[in-house]
């Protein structure tokens, strides 16, 4: 079940998360599949993904569509959005990729941008460091694919100062990675797939 609509128009491709029926999401995770494993020219790594994740205990379902390019002069193309409830209230970005980093061996995408929309009506997120134009960043594992892989995993977004980082560019060069993959939570619907 989708719980809100995501709409993003992501290098060239559009990403719609509504209320899909199984077959349309199976369709466009094939095309994403198909479109990603093309050798584009000047595109050395990818990260893609949408679906649902869920929280801890208390803290619902989050959901998520991102859809971002590394070309090879290091530039990242892309866009990325996340909704969630908190406490009855909504917590809603969008942003566009400023960053993208991969570790291929362990299928792990770094993301960062900047906000381009905050829809969120929770005051906990209309700071002044959840403001359009403004850092934001996030990180997801892709675990492969078939009924005996680990779910794929994906944290929800950071802002200045989390994690000790200020800026995207900063954590997309860190690559922060807590042990036991703590912080990030599992897709339960939906598929993330990092390629390089």
């Amino acid at each position: 079940m989708r719980h809100h609509g995501i709409t993003l128009v992501i290098a060239g491709a559009i990403l719609a998360a509504g209320c899909d029926s199984p077959a349309t999401t199976e369709s466009r995770h094939a095309s994403l599949a198909a479109s990603s494993s093309k050798t584009v020219h000047g595109i050395v790594a990818s990260a893609t993904g949408d679906g649902h994740a869920e929280l801890p205990t208390g803290f619902g379902i989050m959901s998520f569509a991102f859809g971002v390019n590394q070309h090879v002069s290091g530039r990242a193309l892309g866009e990325f959005r996340q909704t969630r409830s908190r406490n009855g209230l909504l917590v809603d970005f969008v942003g566009v990729a400023t960053c993208v980093t991969v570790d291929a061996e362990h299928h792990r995408a770094w993301i960062g941008g900047v906000v381009t929309e905050n829809n969120s009506t929770d005051p906990n997120f209309q700071t002044a460091i959840h403001q359009v134009g403004r850092d934001i960043w996030f990180r997801v594992v892709d675990n492969g694919e078939g009924n005996d892989a680990a779910a794929d995993r994906s944290t929800v977004f950071g802002f200045t100062g989390a994690g000790g980082f200020t800026t995207s560019a900063q954590y997309c060069a860190g690559q922060p990675w807590a042990a036991g993959d703590a912080n990030t939570f599992p897709v339960v619907d939906g598929n993330i797939q990092v390629r390089e």
